[in-house]
Order: C-alpha cells, then sequence, then structure tokens
C-alpha cells in the first residue's frame, strides 16, 4: 500500500519501483525539489512583472516628461490658487 503525502492539493505517492518505501534522503530530495521549483517560479514572475508592469511604467514616465513644462504647470496652479505661498 502506497503511503500519501499531501503537499498542498496534490496528492504525491511515495513509493519505490521496488515496493519499498523511501527511509533515507527523502527530505533531502524533497526540499532540493522544492527550491528549484521556488527558484524557477520567481524567475517566472519577475519576468512577467518585468515585461508587464515595469517597461510600460518607465515607458509612461518617459512619455510624459518628455512634453512636460514644469514652468506652465507653476503658473497654472499658482493661478488656480493652489499654491498658497505663490500669489
Amino acid at each position: 500500500m502506497p503511503s500519501l503525502h499531501c503537499c498542498g492539493a496534490c496528492i504525491i505517492f511515495l513509493l519505490d519501483i521496488s515496493g519499498k518505501p523511501q527511509m533515507q534522503g527523502l527530505l533531502a530530495e524533497r526540499v532540493r525539489f522544492l527550491i528549484l521549483g521556488a527558484f524557477t517560479v520567481s524567475l517566472r514572475v519577475a519576468a512577467f512583472h518585468k515585461f508587464a508592469v515595469a517597461e510600460p511604467r518607465k515607458k509612461a514616465y518617459a512619455d510624459f516628461y518628455r512634453n512636460y513644462d514644469s514652468v506652465k504647470d507653476f503658473e497654472e496652479m499658482r493661478k488656480a490658487g493652489t499654491l498658497q505661498s505663490a500669489k
């Protein structure tokens, strides 16, 4: 009868080919597998964030500041009364 180990939503059968349960090295094998999986997932998430969030954000900031006139913006805020110290 295979021994069941529940890891999250998946059930993993820990049964050797010979029918004997694995008693030695199980923790090291699982940790190695989980570290490799965590590293792979983190690389994918980092790449997704770079191309889906960071690059479009950098482009939007570059487009905004390419045509930004700070003096004009200051004058508009002064006329609107937003800046109380500059009348």
